[in-house]
């Protein structure tokens, strides 16, 4: 097969890594890729967001099979344009992408799937929105209801946080993603993310996993992108992954069905915990970054067969094979990140980590020049290993990250403080 991956940030390369394992892959290109993803596959320049170019690409490269790795192409309606015309795909219809793209039609669905998840009010007002806030108190969570790349959600810890993130996100911090708001009352427990293939009727779980979403260790400061995950997360267990499967999205993928919009991609619940009970916390409507990366390091080539099998309407009949193994991802950060950061510096050391099925850096914001990897992002690489343990796949990450010469760089030492204690 002649297969594409759109995007270029660590889940690519974590994706591209995976497939490049399969023996069904006879090319790979990926657009735009990075620096990394440039050493194992052919990376082009593509608007990934344009649905005619990305159709009139793959037929010029006689492409069989598109892999939609972020989420704007896919709310951009890009799947939709290549399965008119014919193409293989995996990644939602743009319809069915709105489970991401927008808070409030989540909410409305959970009302009618009758899904767990928090109490919400929906705002296209600031001043209701802060008579509101001013109602319930805090702590409470402020969310653009938009796309605002993992970056609009707000959990204040007082009324006057609160307010501020509301004038924020009407004042245009968050651009069109704040232009209306959900706020959600405070969930107490603890997160993991739970990863499901759909192929518009069958579901199939393929991992859990937990990440660090706030830039200093004990989880504290701002929240980022993410600044490292593990799989599996200890706090998913397999009763309360059933549990999720059965009241939370399996009604949802029923309700999207019985819309007309049914769901064929991966879906990524995040789940908040406590006491046995998972109540949803969001969707997202691809791979998570950093946990696809610890993801893909678990599931290897049949990560291929799986994202085909749910392409095809094929989960019926389709299996997991688990190792018994745990993996970790720590991500190395530009100094300054998530505020302003220095692009451009230059990253040595990478040729002493060995790469194998058990040890590898993905790229995330990383180019090339002159033979040499430059820092082009916030979240630049993706140190990611695996091991019987989760402890063995934390000393094997951190070996590597130590062998890695970037003094412009950082990254949390405690990386699973929660799963080893």
């Amino acid at each position: 097969m002649n297969i594409l991956i759109l995007g270029g940030g660590g889940r690519e390369h974590a994706l591209a890594w995976a497939v490049m394992q399969n023996p069904k892959c006879d090319k790979l290109i990926v657009a735009p890729g990075n620096a990394g993803i440039a050493q194992i596959a052919e990376c082009a320049s593509l608007d990934v967001e344009n649905g005619a170019a990305v159709v009139n690409f793959c037929e010029a490269n006689a492409i069989d099979f598109v892999i939609v790795g972020p989420e704007a192409p896919l709310a951009a309606g890009v799947s939709d344009r290549l399965r008119d015309a014919g193409l293989l795909v995996f990644g939602p219809s743009q319809a069915a992408a709105e489970l991401e793209a927008s808070k409030s039609f989540t909410k409305a669905i959970c009302d009618a799937a009758n899904a767990p998840t928090a109490a919400y009010a929906h705002f296209t007002d600031a001043e209701a929105a802060k008579a509101y806030v001013r109602s319930q108190g805090a702590p409470i969570v402020v969310k653009a209801d938009g796309l605002a790349a993992g970056k609009g959600v707000i959990v204040a810890e007082t009324e006057d946080q609160a307010l501020a993130a509301i004038d924020d996100m009407f004042g245009g911090e968050f651009g069109a993603a704040g232009a209306e708001v959900v706020i959600e009352e405070f969930m107490t427990g603890e997160e993991a993310s739970f990863f499901v293939l759909c192929d518009g009727d069958s579901a199939l779980p393929i991992g859990t996993a937990q990440d660090h979403k706030r830039v200093g260790e004990g989880d504290t400061g701002p929240n980022t992108g993410g600044m490292g995950a593990y799989s599996p997360a200890p706090v998913l267990t397999d009763e309360i992954a059933q549990k999720a499967l059965d009241e939370i999205v399996k009604p949802t993928l029923a309700e999207m069905a019985r819309r007309g919009t049914p769901y064929q991609g991966v879906l990524y619940a995040g789940l908040m915990i406590e006491n046995g009970q998972p109540r949803l916390v969001e969707y997202n409507v691809r791979f998570g970054d950093p946990e696809c990366q610890v993801l893909m390091m678990r599931l290897g080539a049949q990560a291929l067969d799986l994202m085909q099998a749910a392409a095809e309407g094929r989960l019926a009949e389709t299996q997991v094979n688990w190792a018994n193994d745990h993996a970790m991802t720590i991500v190395m950060a530009a100094k300054g990140y998530p505020g302003a950061y220095e692009k451009g510096s230059v990253i040595k050391g990478l040729d002493n980590c060995a790469e194998d099925s058990f040890h590898m850096v993905f790229h995330a914001g990383t180019s090339e020049k002159d033979g040499q990897i430059l820092a082009s992002g916030g979240r630049v690489l993706n140190v990611t290993a695996r091991g019987a343990s989760l402890e063995q796949a934390r000393d094997r990450a951190y070996a590597m990250v130590d062998r890695i010469d970037w003094p412009e760089g950082f990254c949390r030492r405690d990386i699973g403080w929660r799963a080893l204690g």
